[in-house]
Protein backbone atom coordinates (compact mmCIF):
# COMPACT_ATOMS: atom_id res chain seq x y z
CA UNK A 1 0.00 0.00 0.00
CA UNK A 2 1.33 3.30 -0.84
CA UNK A 3 2.01 6.44 1.23
CA UNK A 4 -0.96 8.47 0.06
CA UNK A 5 -3.71 5.15 0.33
CA UNK A 6 -2.45 4.19 3.47
CA UNK A 7 -2.82 8.34 4.40
CA UNK A 8 -6.57 8.59 2.72
CA UNK A 9 -7.15 4.93 4.74
CA UNK A 10 -6.29 6.58 7.92
CA UNK A 11 -7.96 9.83 7.32
CA UNK A 12 -11.51 7.47 6.67
CA UNK A 13 -11.24 5.49 9.77
CA UNK A 14 -10.44 8.32 11.99
CA UNK A 15 -13.26 10.94 10.49
CA UNK A 16 -15.79 7.71 11.09
CA UNK A 17 -15.06 7.67 14.76
CA UNK A 18 -15.03 11.47 14.63
CA UNK A 19 -18.47 11.57 13.67
CA UNK A 20 -19.97 9.07 15.98
CA UNK A 21 -17.90 11.14 18.81
CA UNK A 22 -19.28 14.49 18.52
CA UNK A 23 -22.55 15.09 20.14
CA UNK A 24 -25.45 15.47 17.60
CA UNK A 25 -26.93 18.93 19.08
CA UNK A 26 -23.79 20.58 18.35
CA UNK A 27 -23.19 19.52 15.45
CA UNK A 28 -26.56 20.44 14.15
CA UNK A 29 -26.51 24.06 15.52
CA UNK A 30 -23.34 24.29 13.43
CA UNK A 31 -24.74 23.05 10.07
CA UNK A 32 -28.23 25.51 10.10
CA UNK A 33 -25.82 28.24 11.50
CA UNK A 34 -23.71 27.82 7.95
CA UNK A 35 -27.02 27.33 6.11
CA UNK A 36 -28.64 30.50 7.40
CA UNK A 37 -25.31 32.21 7.03
CA UNK A 38 -25.39 31.66 3.64
CA UNK A 39 -29.06 32.92 2.95
CA UNK A 40 -29.06 35.84 5.29
CA UNK A 41 -25.82 37.19 3.24
CA UNK A 42 -28.15 38.28 0.63
CA UNK A 43 -29.62 41.36 2.24
CA UNK A 44 -27.92 44.08 3.33
CA UNK A 45 -28.91 45.39 6.40
CA UNK A 46 -27.45 48.82 6.57
CA UNK A 47 -25.42 50.62 4.08
CA UNK A 48 -23.61 54.19 5.01
CA UNK A 49 -20.42 55.78 3.75
CA UNK A 50 -18.33 54.58 6.02
CA UNK A 51 -20.04 51.16 7.35
CA UNK A 52 -22.23 48.22 5.49
CA UNK A 53 -23.36 45.34 7.61
CA UNK A 54 -25.39 42.09 5.46
CA UNK A 55 -27.77 39.68 7.72
CA UNK A 56 -25.22 37.01 8.07
CA UNK A 57 -23.62 38.43 11.11
CA UNK A 58 -26.64 37.98 12.74
CA UNK A 59 -25.49 33.98 12.96
CA UNK A 60 -22.73 33.47 12.28
CA UNK A 61 -21.34 33.99 15.82
CA UNK A 62 -23.17 30.60 16.80
CA UNK A 63 -21.38 28.62 13.93
CA UNK A 64 -18.00 30.18 15.28
CA UNK A 65 -18.95 29.30 18.76
CA UNK A 66 -19.65 25.71 17.67
CA UNK A 67 -16.08 25.60 15.97
CA UNK A 68 -14.47 26.81 19.55
CA UNK A 69 -16.27 24.35 21.84
CA UNK A 70 -15.50 21.58 18.98
CA UNK A 71 -11.86 22.34 19.15
CA UNK A 72 -11.47 22.91 22.65
CA UNK A 73 -12.31 19.23 23.54
CA UNK A 74 -11.38 17.63 19.75
CA UNK A 75 -8.59 19.93 18.65
CA UNK A 76 -8.41 22.33 15.56
CA UNK A 77 -8.12 18.99 12.98
CA UNK A 78 -11.77 18.06 13.82
CA UNK A 79 -13.56 21.03 13.89
CA UNK A 80 -12.03 21.80 10.49
CA UNK A 81 -13.67 18.29 9.33
CA UNK A 82 -17.09 19.22 10.93
CA UNK A 83 -16.07 22.80 9.19
CA UNK A 84 -15.45 21.26 5.48
CA UNK A 85 -18.90 18.70 6.34
CA UNK A 86 -21.05 21.80 7.23
CA UNK A 87 -19.94 23.26 4.23
CA UNK A 88 -20.30 20.21 1.50
CA UNK A 89 -23.94 20.22 3.38
CA UNK A 90 -24.77 23.87 2.85
CA UNK A 91 -23.57 23.00 -0.94
CA UNK A 92 -25.92 20.67 -1.36
CA UNK A 93 -28.78 22.44 0.70
CA UNK A 94 -28.53 25.58 -1.74
CA UNK A 95 -28.54 23.07 -4.64
CA UNK A 96 -31.74 21.59 -4.02
CA UNK A 97 -33.35 25.33 -3.12
CA UNK A 98 -31.74 26.52 -6.66
CA UNK A 99 -33.82 23.34 -7.68
CA UNK A 100 -36.97 23.96 -6.54
CA UNK A 101 -36.94 27.65 -7.63
CA UNK A 102 -36.73 26.61 -10.96
CA UNK A 103 -39.41 24.17 -10.99
CA UNK A 104 -42.40 25.83 -12.64
CA UNK A 105 -45.54 26.69 -10.64
CA UNK A 106 -49.08 27.68 -11.42
CA UNK A 107 -50.46 27.64 -7.73
CA UNK A 108 -48.62 31.21 -6.80
CA UNK A 109 -46.80 33.87 -7.70
CA UNK A 110 -43.37 32.55 -6.30
CA UNK A 111 -41.12 35.28 -7.56
CA UNK A 112 -39.98 36.26 -4.21
CA UNK A 113 -39.13 32.79 -3.15
CA UNK A 114 -37.18 32.04 -6.31
CA UNK A 115 -34.96 34.81 -5.67
CA UNK A 116 -34.48 34.19 -2.39
CA UNK A 117 -33.82 30.16 -2.45
CA UNK A 118 -32.64 30.08 -5.50
CA UNK A 119 -29.75 32.03 -4.70
CA UNK A 120 -26.47 33.82 -6.67
CA UNK A 121 -23.87 32.15 -7.57
CA UNK A 122 -20.99 34.27 -6.58
CA UNK A 123 -22.62 34.95 -2.74
CA UNK A 124 -22.26 31.35 -2.37
CA UNK A 125 -18.74 31.39 -3.82
CA UNK A 126 -17.72 33.91 -1.32
CA UNK A 127 -19.35 32.72 1.01
CA UNK A 128 -17.38 29.23 1.03
CA UNK A 129 -14.21 30.77 0.41
CA UNK A 130 -14.65 33.35 3.22
CA UNK A 131 -16.05 30.52 5.63
CA UNK A 132 -13.49 27.49 5.39
CA UNK A 133 -10.68 30.16 4.92
CA UNK A 134 -11.89 31.85 8.72
CA UNK A 135 -12.61 28.50 9.82
CA UNK A 136 -9.22 27.16 9.52
CA UNK A 137 -7.44 30.47 11.14
CA UNK A 138 -9.84 30.47 13.96
CA UNK A 139 -9.58 26.65 14.52
CA UNK A 140 -5.74 26.67 14.84
CA UNK A 141 -5.50 29.74 16.41
CA UNK A 142 -8.17 29.20 19.04
CA UNK A 143 -5.38 25.87 20.01
CA UNK A 144 -2.73 27.88 19.86
CA UNK A 145 -3.72 29.83 22.32
CA UNK A 146 -4.81 27.72 24.37
CA UNK A 147 -1.15 26.23 24.68
CA UNK A 148 -0.48 29.37 26.55
CA UNK A 149 -2.28 28.35 29.56
CA UNK A 150 -0.10 25.56 30.79
CA UNK A 151 -0.80 25.93 34.22
CA UNK A 152 -5.08 25.48 33.79
CA UNK A 153 -5.64 25.11 30.35
CA UNK A 154 -9.41 24.59 30.66
CA UNK A 155 -10.10 26.96 33.15
CA UNK A 156 -12.49 29.52 32.39
CA UNK A 157 -9.68 31.92 31.76
CA UNK A 158 -8.24 29.98 28.89
CA UNK A 159 -11.61 29.39 27.55
CA UNK A 160 -12.57 33.12 27.34
CA UNK A 161 -8.99 33.96 25.72
CA UNK A 162 -9.08 31.06 23.25
CA UNK A 163 -12.81 32.20 21.77
CA UNK A 164 -12.49 35.40 22.42
CA UNK A 165 -9.59 36.28 19.93
CA UNK A 166 -9.74 33.19 17.63
CA UNK A 167 -13.50 34.59 16.81
CA UNK A 168 -12.81 38.17 16.69
CA UNK A 169 -9.83 37.49 14.34
CA UNK A 170 -11.90 34.61 12.65
CA UNK A 171 -15.23 36.94 11.88
CA UNK A 172 -13.10 39.94 10.73
CA UNK A 173 -11.09 37.38 8.13
CA UNK A 174 -14.86 35.63 7.23
CA UNK A 175 -16.56 39.29 7.00
CA UNK A 176 -13.51 40.94 4.91
CA UNK A 177 -12.93 37.75 2.47
CA UNK A 178 -17.06 37.68 1.55
CA UNK A 179 -17.65 41.37 0.95
CA UNK A 180 -14.34 41.62 -1.10
CA UNK A 181 -15.43 38.98 -3.08
CA UNK A 182 -19.09 39.31 -3.36
CA UNK A 183 -20.11 43.23 -3.34
CA UNK A 184 -16.56 44.33 -4.36
CA UNK A 185 -15.32 41.80 -7.33
CA UNK A 186 -18.64 40.37 -8.39
CA UNK A 187 -21.63 42.82 -7.65
CA UNK A 188 -20.59 45.87 -9.89
CA UNK A 189 -21.11 43.21 -12.69
CA UNK A 190 -23.92 41.42 -11.77
CA UNK A 191 -25.85 43.47 -9.86
CA UNK A 192 -26.67 46.85 -12.24
CA UNK A 193 -23.66 48.67 -10.22
CA UNK A 194 -24.42 48.23 -6.92
CA UNK A 195 -21.37 47.80 -4.91
CA UNK A 196 -19.07 48.46 -1.83
CA UNK A 197 -16.12 50.31 -1.26
CA UNK A 198 -12.97 48.82 0.29
CA UNK A 199 -13.16 51.00 2.93
CA UNK A 200 -17.17 49.51 3.41
CA UNK A 201 -15.60 46.09 3.03
CA UNK A 202 -13.36 46.59 5.76
CA UNK A 203 -15.59 48.54 8.03
CA UNK A 204 -18.22 46.16 7.40
CA UNK A 205 -15.79 43.06 8.78
CA UNK A 206 -14.75 45.14 11.65
CA UNK A 207 -17.92 46.35 12.94
CA UNK A 208 -19.46 42.36 12.51
CA UNK A 209 -16.67 41.26 13.93
CA UNK A 210 -16.83 43.36 17.27
CA UNK A 211 -21.00 42.59 17.14
CA UNK A 212 -20.06 39.41 16.48
CA UNK A 213 -17.98 38.79 19.30
CA UNK A 214 -20.20 40.61 21.58
CA UNK A 215 -22.71 37.54 21.27
CA UNK A 216 -19.60 35.25 21.57
CA UNK A 217 -18.86 37.10 24.99
CA UNK A 218 -22.75 36.96 25.76
CA UNK A 219 -22.90 33.28 25.35
CA UNK A 220 -19.15 31.81 25.79
CA UNK A 221 -20.54 30.72 29.73
CA UNK A 222 -22.85 28.24 27.61
CA UNK A 223 -20.07 27.39 25.24
CA UNK A 224 -17.67 26.67 28.75
CA UNK A 225 -20.22 24.44 30.05
CA UNK A 226 -20.49 22.55 27.16
CA UNK A 227 -17.23 21.70 27.52
CA UNK A 228 -16.69 20.92 31.05
CA UNK A 229 -19.72 18.51 30.37
CA UNK A 230 -17.81 16.71 27.92
CA UNK A 231 -14.67 16.20 29.57
CA UNK A 232 -16.37 15.37 32.81
CA UNK A 233 -18.51 12.77 30.88
CA UNK A 234 -15.59 11.58 28.59
CA UNK A 235 -17.63 12.65 25.42
CA UNK A 236 -15.72 11.46 22.14
CA UNK A 237 -13.46 8.79 24.34
CA UNK A 238 -12.90 6.62 21.51
CA UNK A 239 -11.77 9.39 19.20
CA UNK A 240 -9.55 10.86 21.76
CA UNK A 241 -8.00 7.92 23.02
CA UNK A 242 -7.29 6.55 19.17
CA UNK A 243 -5.38 10.34 18.81
CA UNK A 244 -3.78 10.06 21.92
CA UNK A 245 -1.78 6.73 20.67
CA UNK A 246 -0.16 8.79 18.01
CA UNK A 247 -1.94 7.48 14.92
CA UNK A 248 -3.61 10.67 14.20
CA UNK A 249 -2.34 14.22 14.65
CA UNK A 250 -5.21 16.29 17.01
Amino acid sequence: MTGLKRYLKEEKKVTKILYRSIPAPVVTLFVVSVISMNLLANKTLLQLDWIALDGGFLISWLSFMCMDVVTKHFGPKASNKISVLAAMINLLTCLIFFVASKIPSNANDYTAFNNIFGGTWFVLLGSTVAFLSSAYINNFLNWFIGKAFKKNPDGKLAYAMQTYLSTFVGQLLDNFIFSVIVFVGFAPIFWDGFHWTVLQCFTCALTGAVAELMMEILFSPFGYRIVADWKKNNVGKDYLDYIAKGRNLR
